[in-house]
């Protein structure tokens, strides 16, 4: 998928929030080597870097443009552009952390435990990732790609829902780790502007379709949808919409 920074950071905050969640249940002190796998803009990363500042802080994303964004801000963080798949750390890092990228990675039976075999001893693998695939804002996805002249294009790109349930993850780590954390919160996100919906997921999931479309197509498909997500997220009296937004959280610590 291309990412593009600038759509991504129109809903910072509300993005940044779980990230900072799940930064705070980390339980390391004084961590020497921090990869922040998936890193994006960096957000998060400079926060590590300015929570852990003697460690040394890898980020690494596929997207060379999320990369420059992150990059036009000064940081003690190394950025390294590679793909989230095949990335192994030079020398066995304390934390790798990673919010809301490995959702894009297949074969979650493998990844995350050789991840966590990748950890120093003691080191903690720790995880967010969106599982809110259900809900109107992705299923209208699928509803708009099966009903229009696009679907013989853009009908492949489907995929089946990329994150399992919290005990899957539990039976899948629990043999693996010395200590084990999974939970999930349902956020309740208050967007403005007009579109929010429609806005969020063009940011992610949405973008990967109308990257496949011309300019026309596009338009028609982006009313589509937002007309779905319209219905399916009404605008409030006061001019807000309420986005429900569903998170699966993992800390993973090696023995």
């Amino acid at each position: 998928m291309s990412w593009n920074p600038a759509q991504y950071l129109k809903f910072a905050q509300p993005r940044l929030r779980p990230a900072l969640d799940l930064l705070a249940r980390v339980p390391l002190d004084d961590p020497r080597h921090v990869c922040d796998l998936g890193c994006g803009t960096g957000s998060l990363t400079r926060v590590m870097a300015e929570r852990w500042p003697q460690a040394q802080v890898t980020g690494i994303d596929s997207s060379a443009s999320m990369l420059q964004q992150a990059s036009e801000t000064p940081a003690n963080v190394h950025w390294l552009q590679q793909d989230m798949a095949t990335w192994a750390p030079r020398q066995s890092p304390d934390l790798i952390y990673s919010n809301a990228a490995l959702h894009w990675l297949p074969d979650h039976a493998t990844l995350m435990p050789r991840l966590l075999s990748q950890l120093s001893p003691g080191g903690v693998l720790a995880i967010q990732m969106p599982r809110n695939f259900a809900a109107p804002s992705h299923t209208a996805i699928t509803d708009t790609v099966t009903s229009g002249a696009w679907r013989a294009r853009l009908e492949p790109l489907l995929r089946p829902t990329p994150v399992a349930t919290p005990a899957w993850y539990i039976d899948l780590l629990a043999s693996h780790a010395a200590e084990l954390d999974v939970w999930e919160t349902e956020y309740q996100q208050i967007l403005t502007g007009t579109d929010p919906v429609k806005e969020w997921t063009k940011g992610t999931w949405l973008g990967s379709f109308l990257a496949q479309l011309d300019e026309a197509e596009r338009e028609a498909f982006e009313r589509d949808y937002a007309a779905r997500v319209a219905l399916a997220y009404p605008q409030r009296a006061d001019g807000t919409t309420l986005f429900p937004f569903r998170r699966l959280f993992i800390i993973a610590r090696k023995g």
